[in-house]
């Protein structure tokens, strides 16, 4: 029989007693742990989620250390994402119906994939919730308590780490401009939105940017299609990044009770002298 890890004899999870070990060592070689740097704390995923099967960071919350720097910088990845868009005839010969399936499927993982070829990090503090003492002390029904738990204040650790270890695997393959531009063009003709009326269209667009994408790896990379298929595989994670974890994090703080989605669709047919417009008044008119 096994012997059992100190983790299962204390009832504690794996990532719990990494961090316990963590904080003893830093309080051993007095080093301030406040003071260490998000990446450098979570870019480990076990240190981040914690061993396979380890749920304890689906309830914990973030929110951004310095939010209204990183927003700006976030409006402006978005900005540029949706300049992208609007310079490319061949979304605008869809129709209406097709265009908004289109940025209401993969405006998040464009935006993420914006951050990776902007090199944007952020920082991030964690939201701790009320002691029971507190909650007592405040004479706060049963009710008033589960409300407060189920409160979507702030992201999910587990999205917004996720989508941490994504930015990493994009700077380790250090991609090209171009590369980035055929990228943005797999992902927004997505051939998996079977709801499409012209879903023959957009599979004919998603196969031209893939074989545009295979062809400047071949050429540049001495035909290192491995280059190619590690991509493909990352445009599969940034699908399963969290829309509702990259709104909340990057954008309630600035955009309060308004839809990101109906902002980016009424930005998307506006004249092009009017785009850094509209997004420069959400910025200013908002206090963080």
């Amino acid at each position: 029989m096994a012997a059992e890890s100190p983790a299962e004899k204390s009832g504690k999870c794996e990532c719990e007693t990494h961090q316990a070990k963590s904080i003893l060592y830093q309080i051993l070689n007095k080093e301030r742990g406040s003071e260490t740097k998000w990446h450098q704390r979570y870019r480990s995923p076990l240190r981040a989620l914690g061993s396979k099967g380890c749920s304890c960071a689906d309830g914990r919350r973030v929110v951004l250390k310095t939010p209204e720097a990183t927003c700006r910088r976030a409006s402006e990845v978005l900005l540029k994402t949706l300049t992208f868009i609007r310079n490319l005839p061949s979304f605008y010969h869809v129709p209406w119906e097709d265009q908004l399936v289109l940025i209401q499927q993969n405006w998040s993982p464009l935006f993420v994939l914006g951050m990776a070829q902007e090199w944007e990090d952020f920082d991030l503090r964690e939201l701790s919730a009320p002691s029971l003492l507190k909650k007592i002390l405040l004479n706060q029904s049963s009710t008033a308590s589960n409300e407060l738990g189920s409160s979507s204040l702030g992201a999910s650790l587990a999205e917004v780490q996720k989508m941490k270890n994504l930015l990493w695997k994009f700077w380790d393959l250090d991609l090209s401009a171009k590369e980035y531009a055929y990228l943005k063009g797999i992902i927004l003709f997505n051939s998996g939105c079977h709801a499409l009326k012209c879903l023959p269209y957009v599979q004919t667009l998603q196969q031209e940017a893939q074989q545009a994408l295979m062809e400047f790896i071949s050429t540049m990379f001495n035909r290192n299609l491995g280059r190619f298929a590690c991509i493909l595989q990352l445009i599969i994670s940034l699908r399963d990044i969290d829309a509702d974890a990259i709104e909340e994090l990057f954008f309630r703080p600035i955009l309060g009770e308004a839809t990101l989605i109906v902002l980016l669709l009424e930005t998307l047919h506006m004249k092009p002298n009017w785009l850094s417009k509209q997004m420069t008044s959400v910025l200013s008119n908002t206090h963080i």
